[in-house]
């Protein structure tokens, strides 16, 4: 059986940027099997879109784990619909099994993730993020899949050198940390060992909880985020309130198409 297959660089306006990811459509609804693609693609995750009953079901796998929302990787997917599936919408609007609908608008410039927001709640317990981080963040936060730890400025964010041995002790899919932005809103970093990637390179899913933190701290409600990965990448945000919206560019860098 041959399937076709796209990877695309998301959040970025050129190649070798941004957070890759993988996407196809097709009919496949074998976790293991899909398991043992996004493995073999190696990238932090590998979206599969399946149509049923006139509906888009979507699922996420990272090289050793199924996860349960993934930003960067649902914008791939519908830069793939928009450019050939059907050329004419403006819409991409996916279900998923944990989140339920998710929409992806194509506007003029970027593509709009509108997902739900992250509820998350204050933290006392600051002694294992010292000791993976090796200093202790000015606040902490528990989120829906993530902890957030706050920093006083981008450079400590930038130079951290995380201990990910240790992260993949702590119950959490994997540790943000941001900061104010030198020339943006904010910025941040994003680490998953426990997924299979130390640091993801642009992670749409955790503006969802640091837009709202961000809105809230600095009142206002669109926002310019930069994430200071080796690739980088830059999102715009929006707060409306219960979703969040996410803007960001995609490029292709390559169709193809495997064989099972």
């Amino acid at each position: 059986m041959s399937i076709p297959i796209y990877y695309v660089d998301a959040f970025t306006d050129k190649l070798f940027a941004g957070n890759p990811a993988a996407v196809i459509f097709s009919d496949l609804n074998d976790s293991k099997l899909m398991q043992n693609i996004a493995a073999e693609n190696n990238l932090s995750e590998t979206a599969f879109i399946k149509k049923e009953n006139s509906k888009y079901l979507i699922r996420w796998f990272s090289p050793s784990c199924e996860i349960d929302l993934c930003g960067h990787a649902t914008l791939a997917s519908a830069f793939v619909y928009f450019n050939y599936i059907d050329k004419e919408a403006n819409e991409f609007e996916v279900e998923s099994i944990k989140n339920g609908t998710l929409k992806v608008v194509r506007g003029e410039e970027f593509l709009y993730l509108d997902f739900p927001r992250d509820n998350y709640k204050p933290s006392n317990n600051f002694i294992g993020i010292e000791e993976v981080l090796g200093i202790r963040p000015l606040e902490l936060y528990k989120g829906r899949d993530d902890l957030l730890a706050i920093f006083s400025n981008e450079s400590l964010v930038k130079n951290m050198n995380p201990d990910f041995i240790k992260l993949c002790k702590f119950n959490a899919r994997g540790l943000i940390v941001s900061a104010p932005g030198n020339s943006s809103d904010f910025v941040s970093r994003c680490f998953f060992p426990r997924s299979g990637v130390n640091e993801d390179p642009v992670t749409g899913s955790a503006h969802t909880t640091l837009t709202p933190y961000w809105s809230n701290r600095l009142n206002k409600n669109s926002l310019v985020a930069k994430q200071l990965s080796h690739r980088g990448g830059m999102l715009y945000c929006e707060n409306k309130g219960d979703r969040i919206i996410i803007g960001g560019k995609a490029v292709e860098y390559l169709k193809g198409q495997i064989s099972i």
